[in-house]
């Protein structure tokens, strides 16, 4: 279905203009699929527990208030990690008991106004407990605060994605000499400590692993529950982190198998003793993006076919600086926004920006491209086109959101529009010009 609803899309966005010479790179959200995702990871959580949980969507996977509108209005919270993200979900109406604020660097005013509004707060560090030490005694607050810890439990694929290894910047590590011990101390000397918050890492992670670090975060609140001598940790911070199937269009691994799996590696997380959060980004979103791009010019070269598209490492920063770890498919179209038929030929899918490691994709098998033709880019809701990267001043491509009829009717509305070239140059600070000469 939703592949019908992504092709039935392709076509409409050349029909009606919305991908065209004069704007050939263009991102799509699918808000069916989009709501369709954030029912599955609601219904898998209720399968397993009838504990109240809160699932925040973690704002950096899809910056952009529309989305988090949509998800509010599914029964989403966020979670946030900057005052920008925070500005967001204030601008998209998420109330602060729907809010999380999670960041290894908070400053004392981003902490000030958190706990002015009654936004939750995960200290990343026992430095940041000292602060919020000072801030609560200052002004009461309605704010649950909890301590963010490091389970210390691997890596998974992608280095750079895995929260949870011996040297991780977030956190504090359970394992490290002292710090266990440590970390039930602060607890037991801050009555007002009452959450708890770990997260093992993103795509590479595999849920096994996952689950090891909710289990070891769920022991420790045991082990401070049982010390304290009440239940002075009520919630559990679970955070995010499923992987996303970027091979084909089946969704894999699901929330539901990773909410079994959960209730079978710590059982008592899930008995209604502790309420839940959870911090999910990427798997509510990445299926349900797609980038569009027209092909302008087709080449040979070492005897390799070369198609030079609109869509590069301004849209797909990560698949161009790190092809091996984030390969993105490519489905080719014609013209008229119709699959792309023919023969299979070995080709590269460049993209615009001006160096030769611009590349979607190197050595694919696909149907010779033809300039005209349209390249679509799926699984790229989430970390993709919401996260622009101004090589060669290439302009931010607009977003719209599509919904499909039950007569195959497409209509689209745009969640943020094209960057125009003004205001490229005032972002350069076209303004000033003569602030370095005068």
């Amino acid at each position: 279905m939703a592949s019908y609803r992504r092709d039935l899309a392709v076509r409409a966005s050349v029909d009606q203009g919305l991908l065209s010479a004069a704007e050939p790179v263009v991102a799509l959200l699918d808000t069916a699929g989009i709501r369709a995702s954030a029912a599955a990871l609601t219904s898998a959580f209720a399968a397993v527990t009838d504990a109240h949980v809160l699932h925040a969507f973690a704002v950096k996977a899809a910056p952009l208030v529309p989305v988090l509108r949509l998800l509010h209005d599914a029964g989403l919270g966020v979670e946030v990690a900057s005052p920008g993200e925070l500005a967001l979900a204030r601008a998209a109406g998420i109330p602060p008991t729907h809010t999380v604020l999670d960041s290894p660097a908070k400053t004392p005013a981003e902490l000030r106004q958190a706990l002015a509004l009654g936004i939750a707060v995960n200290a990343d560090n026992l430095q940041e407990l000292d602060r919020l030490d000072a801030l609560v005694a200052s002004a009461p607050t309605a704010s649950p605060l909890g301590l963010r810890v490091n389970p210390q439990v691997g890596a998974g694929s992608i280095g750079a994605l895995s929260t949870a290894t011996a040297t991780s910047k977030f956190g504090v590590a359970l394992r490290d000499e002292g710090a266990r011990a440590g970390v039930v101390q602060a607890y037991l000397d801050r009555p007002w400590l009452t959450r708890l918050h770990t997260h093992t890492g993103s795509q590479g992670v595999p849920l096994s692993l996952m689950a090891e670090g909710v289990g070891e975060a769920y022991a420790l609140a045991e082990e401070i529950n049982h010390k304290a001598g009440r239940q002075q940790i009520d919630t559990l911070d679970i955070g995010g982190g499923l992987p996303v199937n970027f091979a084909s269009d089946e969704e894999t691994p699901t929330y539901a198998e990773y909410a079994r799996l959960l209730a079978d590696t710590a059982p008592g997380l899930l008995d209604g003793r502790y309420r839940l959060v959870t911090e999910f980004g990427r798997s509510l979103l990445a299926k349900h993006g797609t980038v569009l791009a027209r092909v302008e010019y087709t080449k040979t070269s070492g005897g390799r076919p070369i198609a030079v598209s609109h869509a590069g490492v301004q849209v797909a920063t990560r698949t161009v600086y790190a092809p091996d770890s984030w390969p993105l498919r490519i489905l080719p179209y014609d013209s008229e926004g119709r699959p792309r038929a023919g023969d299979v030929t070995v080709q590269d899918v460049a993209g615009p920006a001006c160096f030769a490691g611009d590349l979607l994709a190197t050595g694919r098998e696909l149907p010779l491209l033809h300039p005209g033709d349209v390249v679509a880019v799926p699984d790229t809701g989430a970390y993709y086109f919401a996260h622009h990267y101004a090589y060669n001043s290439l302009p931010r491509p607009g977003i719209h959101g599509f919904t499909v009829a039950d007569d195959g009717a497409v209509t689209f509305s745009t969640v943020r529009r094209a960057q125009t070239l003004d205001e490229i140059v005032a972002e350069a600070g076209g303004a000033r010009p003569d602030a370095l000469v005068g």
